[in-house]
């Protein structure tokens, strides 16, 4: 079994698990094309990389041999207070100037650290 594990597949990623999958099933380009109703050519452009299919063509490709397209959408946890980012947009732009303001003012008179 092929399993490709990343973030967002690019079309290296994409690439790799076509052929693997039609490799493990078996399958010529040809015979996978005829399954799916497509050209031997359009398979052997998505497995070179030149050329990428579209979603539903990839479940379909991933069906043709056995396999199901399993996707998740996750939070991503970047670092990022998105939290905050919200609380800034909801202020109008002299609020922000305001926080800015008051936050530079607190900075400047801080006692450094020794």
């Amino acid at each position: 079994m092929v399993a490709v594990r990343t973030a967002v597949p690019d079309g290296p990623a994409v690439a790799a698990l076509i052929k693997g999958a039609r490799c493990d099933a078996g399958l010529s380009q040809a015979a996978l094309a005829e399954r799916i109703g497509t050209t031997q050519s359009a398979v052997s452009r998505w497995e070179g990389g030149g050329d990428e299919p579209r979603l539903g063509s990839l479940v379909s490709i991933l069906d043709a041999c056995g396999l199901r397209l399993s996707l998740v959408v996750e939070t991503a946890d970047d670092g990022v207070d998105r939290a905050q980012i919200r609380q800034q947009l909801a202020m109008s732009p002299d609020e922000r100037l305001a926080s800015v303001t008051n936050l530079s003012s607190a900075l400047a008179s801080a006692r450094p650290v020794a």
